[in-house]
Order: structure tokens, then C-alpha cells, then sequence
């Protein structure tokens, strides 16, 4: 049996991951830590669980294998070093840290140690991006010139998001380090190394971070990536676009589905196909984490994949303060 703690309550995200682990065989929640005591203890009683209060207390502990950190991402650096250092499995939720430079030393007291590291991202466990995936792997859209993917939903113009994820501080900024992610690590998986990136970010609701961001990168192989996100659109479904010298293909949008254009995957067809057959999904996150821990099966997304993210949005936040291009 896995025992796993949750550190924090914190991020949105916090009890689907407790539900998830609940849902698992061989996998248990044993104890809650969170940086707000009364918080973290309604929680811990919820669950039935213990509550500790103090970060180091709750890594000592023999009932914890491992641990899901959803604490505030300006204090990932401290909470996933301290669990690393005490032999504990980490699952983070993105984004990995603030800077390039924190991630690096996460990634070295977790190597360290050991311990099996997985960060979520959901994305590139289903079917449709996974066969994006495979298109520009399998060259059917011949040189891959554009990419834009949107993500966004309305949650600052309907106040459903909790007010701590409009804090500069706690958060490192608004909707793109948070909702944005998810283009930027498809981006980075879809089209390889980034030379550069540039951003329009704007607080259409007058809070501390933006609501509403793009950013454009600039990928080695001459690909142009187009990220969108923001959290005041009410009706914005996920779309992924990639377009190449011999082809295009549409993920999501308002029917979410799969259309590919391409002689090369489809000779005989005129115009956009819907594709027979998708890739089955991969298991989800959590799944990997926990298998990857008990069974020693692959994770598709850890470190290295937590160290790109950051890069992207280190860069955008520079490139937005500076009103410049950042070189990546």
C-alpha cells in the first residue's frame, strides 16, 4: 500500500488529486500538511486523516511513502526539497517552480534521493493531442510551420476561482502560469527546443494578474507556437491548430473532434478527414506516479519536462514586464 500525504490544500486541483489517490488500488491518503493550520485541519478531518502542522513533522512520518504537493507554487522549491531529501516520491502540480534555477535544484536533491517525481499534465495523456503527437512525428503534415493552441475559461468574470490565485506573490502571475501551462508544455512537446518568446498579457478585471495572455514562441526548427489563455471567456473551447507545408490538423473546438488535411495520411481523401482511429489515452498522471512507484512503469512527465515548462514561463513573465523578446 502506498501512503501518501497531501501537502496542502492550497491549489484548486488539491482534493480531485485526493479523490484520484482514493480511487487507486494499493494507494492511500495517511496525513494532510498545509501552510494554513485551520484550513489543512478541516481537511485532515474530512478525510480522516491526521493533520500535521509542521512541514518537516509530516515527512517524518512512517505512514508517508510519498507525497502530492499542491502548497503555493513560491514555496514548491522549499516543501519538494524537504520531501526529497526525506526519501519521499513527489506528484506536483504545475507549475514545477517560479525559475529555471529553483527547478534544477529540485531536480537534484530529487536524483539525489531517488525518489520518483511526476508532474500533471493532462494533456498529453489524451487521445486527440497524443495523435498531434503522432502527426508531426510521422511527418503528415510535412514541415510543421504554425501551432496555436487556446485554453481558457471565465474565471475571473465569474468568480469562481479562489481570490489567493490572483496573488503576484504565492502565484508568480495569473492565467498563464496557471491555465497557460497547458499550451505552453504541449508546445514544448509538439515542436522541441524553443529559441524565443514574446507576450501580450492584460488584466481586463483590474486585478494583481493578468486574466487574459498570449504568448508567441519561436521554436530551432522555424515553427511558430501561438499560445492563448485567460480566465474571461465564458464560452472558450480547448483548440489545438498545427499547420505544415503539406497539411493541417484540428483538434477540440466547438464539435471536439479530429480533422486532418494531409495526402500523406489520407491519399484518396479531398479536403479534412475525421481520422478512424485515435491513440488509446494514456493513464492518467496520478496513475503513472503511482505505478511508476510500485510496479516501476514509465512516467511520461517528470523532471526534465518540469525544467522545460518553467523555461517558457520564466521567459513569457520577462517578456511581458520588459515589453521585449526573450531569448531562450
Amino acid at each position: 500500500m502506498l501512503k501518501v500525504a497531501m501537502l496542502s490544500g492550497w491549489h484548486v486541483h488539491a482534493k480531485d488529486y485526493a479523490n484520484q489517490v482514493s480511487k487507486i488500488e494499493n494507494a492511500a491518503i495517511s496525513a494532510v500538511w498545509d501552510e494554513d493550520p485551520e484550513r489543512g485541519r478541516a481537511w485532515a478531518d474530512e478525510l480522516g486523516v491526521p493533520f500535521e502542522e509542521d512541514l518537516q513533522q509530516v515527512l517524518n512520518r512512517d505512514d508517508v511513502d510519498a507525497v502530492i504537493v499542491d502548497a503555493p507554487t513560491n514555496m514548491h522549491t522549499e516543501v519538494m526539497i524537504a520531501a526529497a531529501n526525506a526519501g519521499k516520491h513527489i506528484f506536483t502540480e504545475k507549475v514545477m517552480a517560479l525559475t529555471v534555477a529553483e527547478c534544477e535544484a529540485i531536480a537534484e536533491a530529487v536524483r539525489k534521493a531517488g525518489v520518483k517525481f511526476c508532474i500533471s499534465y493532462p494533456h498529453r495523456t489524451f487521445p486527440a493531442n497524443l495523435f498531434a503527437k503522432k502527426a508531426v512525428e510521422e511527418n503528415w503534415l510535412g514541415e510543421v510551420t504554425l501551432l496555436r493552441v487556446r485554453n481558457a475559461h471565465n474565471g475571473a468574470v465569474g468568480n469562481w476561482l479562489p481570490p489567493h490565485f490572483y496573488d503576484p506573490e504565492a502565484c508568480g502571475g495569473g492565467a498563464m502560469i496557471d491555465l497557460g501551462a497547458h499550451p505552453m508544455y504541449l508546445s514544448r512537446w509538439l515542436l522541441g527546443k524553443p529559441k524565443n518568446i514574446s507576450s501580450v498579457f492584460t488584466r481586463h478585471t483590474g486585478r494583481a494578474v493578468e486574466d487574459n495572455a498570449v504568448s508567441v514562441i519561436e521554436f530551432e526548427n522555424k515553427a511558430i507556437a501561438i499560445v492563448e489563455t485567460g480566465f474571461v471567456t465564458p464560452v472558450s473551447p480547448f483548440s489545438l491548430e498545427l499547420y505544415g507545408t503539406e497539411g493541417s490538423l484540428f483538434v477540440g473546438g466547438m464539435d471536439n473532434t479530429v480533422r486532418i488535411s494531409s495526402k500523406k495520411y489520407a491519399p484518396e481523401a479531398e479536403g479534412y478527414v475525421i481520422p478512424d482511429q485515435l491513440p488509446p489515452a494514456l493513464p492518467s498522471a496520478m496513475e503513472q506516479w503511482v505505478n511508476g512507484i510500485l510496479k516501476d512503469e514509465k512516467i511520461h512527465f517528470g523532471l526534465e519536462e518540469g525544467i522545460q515548462l518553467t523555461q517558457l514561463m520564466e521567459g513569457a513573465y520577462q517578456s511581458h514586464r520588459s515589453g521585449c523578446r526573450v531569448e531562450l
